[in-house]
């Protein structure tokens, strides 16, 4: 129970960013490609770090990395990642950020990424029913799958840890909690 009366997820705290997050994005289903694909490069680039730092710099990384545009993306030659690489709004991760570059050339060959997704989980979110979050594993054998087919499609930081952490921002599975005021409304969400 949170200081305002609400029951929430644990982990978004008392930080007002990270639970305007937990309260309005988190585990809602997204069925849009390019979105999929940012919230996919932004789990990428948590790798080793809080997701709060990331949230913080969501903005900043909008802006230097071209509104996830794929088409756009694939291009960044050596100047262009190296302008990130001094772009203090941002990780600034030669790796991730070169990592980026290849996943959206992987991501351009998927002629439709969102659908590619949904059907893992059969068009529909996994709602999961856990009591705490000691309960939730790091990664499922769903995740395992869907990160060994990705890599060997050429997308990268795509881990079955950071592929569960992924799915569950983007509502494939609906992991919040059920005491959490956002499961059953996540729930109705299902197409």
């Amino acid at each position: 129970m949170h200081a305002d009366g609400i029951c929430r997820c644990s982990w978004c705290g008392t930080d007002a960013l990270y639970v305007h997050y937990h309260d309005t994005d988190w585990g809602v289903p997204e069925y849009d490609s390019r979105a999929l694909f940012e919230k996919l490069i932004l789990d990428g680039f948590q790798a080793g770090l809080s997701w709060i730092t990331i949230l913080r710099k969501r903005d900043n990384f909008r802006a230097a990395f071209d509104g996830f545009k794929p088409d756009v993306i694939v291009n960044y030659g050596p100047a262009k990642i190296e302008a990130l690489m001094q772009d203090v709004g941002i990780v600034r991760n030669r790796l991730k950020i070169e990592s980026a570059v290849k996943s959206a050339e992987a991501f351009l060959k998927m002629p439709d990424f969102s659908g590619y997704l949904w059907d893992h989980v059969g068009g529909k979110p996994i709602n999961l029913a856990y009591d705490g979050l000691r309960q939730m594993p790091a990664k499922t054998p769903l995740t395992e799958k869907i990160s060994k087919d990705l890599l060997q499609r050429g997308f990268k930081f795509v881990g079955p840890t950071i592929v569960y952490a992924f799915m569950q921002a983007c509502g494939l599975y609906n992991d919040h909690v059920v005491t959490c005021h956002r499961h059953e409304a996540v729930k109705k969400l299902t197409r």
